[in-house]
C-alpha cells in the first residue's frame, strides 16, 4: 500500500431511517438495561472490571448468533462500560488496505472498533488486522520498485469486537486472535416480554402484559424482531383503535402482518410450504429450495432457518432439508408414513 492510499476520502453522510433511529433508541446503555444473556453478561461484566482494574484495554471480543440478538448493542455497552470511544464499521466496508489502516491510526487509547459482518471482510484486509490485534502495529509500503520500503506504524491499544451469523466462515487465525468468543442464543418469551416492556416505555405505547406477552410469543426468539412487531402493532392501535395495545390488538394487527401465532411470517411458511408441497415434504438441496422461493440461499441459511431448526419445523438430513411432522400439522396436513425414515 502507497501513503497515498492513506489520504482522507470524502464519506456520504449516514441518514438514518425511521426503524434505525428508533433502534438507537431502544439499545441497553449499560450492563443493567441488558436483558437476557444472563452467563454472556455476568461474564462480560468480570472481564470489563478486571481490564479496568489493570488499566489495560479489553481482549479482543468476538459475538457470534443469528441476526437480530443484540451483538452490536453489546459492543456499544461494552463501549460505554469502559468510558470508551466505539468505531463502527462492516467487513463489506473495508475494500482497502487503506480504509482499514485509516481507522486503525484514528484509535485512541482503549477505543473500540466494531466490525460487524467480520467474516464477510476481503482476505486480503483480513491479514493486514493480525499484527493489529497482536501487537498493536500497522505495516505500509511507501514508494515503488527497487525505492520501496516498509514502514511499521505503532497503533494505540485498542479493543476489537467483531460480529459474525457465520462463524464457520470465519478463518482460523482470525477466530484464534480473539481473546472472548461468545455465542449469543434465541430468548425466552419472557424475557423478550420484559424487553417488549421497556421497549414500550421508551416509545410511550399504552401497552398491558397480554399485548407484551402477544408480541413477545411471536417474536422468533428475538428482539430486533419483537421490537420491530411492537411499532407497527403500535401503528394499527393509534390508527383503528384508541392507541392502547391490549391481547386483542396485538392478535389482529399481527394477523394482519401475516405472522402466525407459532411466530412464522410469510416467508416461513413459504419455505416450509413449498418443502411440504412441491417437494413431498423433502428431502431438497438449500438450493433448490431458493430457486422455490425466490430468496437466496445464503438468506435462507442465516435467516430462516436457525428459527425454523430451533422450532422443530425443519430438520437438516445428509440428503438435504426436510420438513419435520410440526410443519405438517402446522400446516393441516397428514405427514407420509415414511416421514422418519426421511430424518434418518
Amino acid at each position: 500500500m502507497r501513503d497515498d492510499d492513506l489520504e482522507d476520502r470524502p464519506v456520504a453522510p449516514v441518514i438514518l431511517g425511521d426503524d434505525a433511529r428508533f433502534d438507537l433508541t431502544l439499545r441497553p446503555r449499560n450492563f443493567a438495561e441488558v436483558v437476557g444473556q444472563r452467563s454472556l453478561i455476568d461474564n462480560l461484566k468480570v472481564f470489563v472490571k478486571a481490564a479496568a482494574g489493570r488499566k489495560e484495554p479489553l481482549d479482543h471480543v468476538l459475538f457470534c448468533g443469528p441476526p437480530g440478538l443484540g451483538k452490536t448493542s453489546l459492543a456499544h455497552v461494552i463501549a460505554n462500560e469502559l468510558g470508551a470511544q466505539i468505531h463502527v464499521t462492516s467487513g463489506p466496508a473495508l475494500e482497502r488496505k487503506g480504509d482499514l489502516a485509516g481507522i486503525l491510526t484514528n484509535l485512541a487509547d482503549n477505543d473500540v472498533l466494531f466490525i460487524d459482518e467480520i467474516h464477510r471482510m476481503n482476505p486480503a484486509i483480513e491479514e493486514n488486522l493480525y499484527p493489529a490485534m497482536e501487537s498493536f502495529t500497522f505495516d505500509i509500503v511507501i514508494g515503488d520498485g527497487a525505492g520501496a520500503r516498509a514502514l511499521r506504524l505503532p497503533l494505540k491499544r485498542f479493543t476489537l469486537i467483531g460480529a459474525t451469523t457465520r462463524t464457520g466462515l470465519l478463518t482460523g487465525p482470525l477466530r484464534d486472535r480473539f481473546g472472548i468468543v461468545s455465542r449469543l442464543d434465541y430468548y425466552p418469551a419472557e424475557d423478550l416480554q420484559e424487553i417488549v416492556r421497556r421497549s414500550s416505555k421508551k416509545l410511550g405505547v399504552h401497552l398491558d402484559e397480554g399485548g407484551a406477552g402477544e408480541i413477545a410469543r411471536r417474536a422468533r426468539g428475538t428482539p430486533r424482531i419483537a421490537n420491530r412487531l411492537l411499532r407497527r402493532v403500535r401503528d394499527f392501535a393509534e390508527v383503528e383503535g384508541d392507541g392502547r395495545v391490549s391481547q386483542q390488538v396485538a392478535d389482529r394487527a399481527l394477523q394482519r402482518l401475516e405472522v402466525d401465532k407459532a411466530g412464522l411470517d410469510a416467508m416461513d411458511r413459504r419455505i416450509l410450504g413449498s418443502l411440504i408441497d412441491k417437494f413431498g415434504g423433502g428431502p431438497v438441496g438449500l438450493e433448490t429450495i431458493a430457486t422455490a422461493v425466490g430468496e437466496r440461499s445464503d438468506t435462507l441459511e442465516d435467516v430462516y432457518e436457525p428459527y425454523l431448526l430451533m422450532e422443530g419445523f425443519l430438520a437438516r438430513t445428509s440428503r438435504g432439508r426436510v420438513a419435520t411432522q410440526r410443519a405438517w400439522e402446522h400446516f393441516g396436513k397428514k405427514p407420509p408414513g415414511n416421514l422418519q425414515g426421511t430424518l434418518l
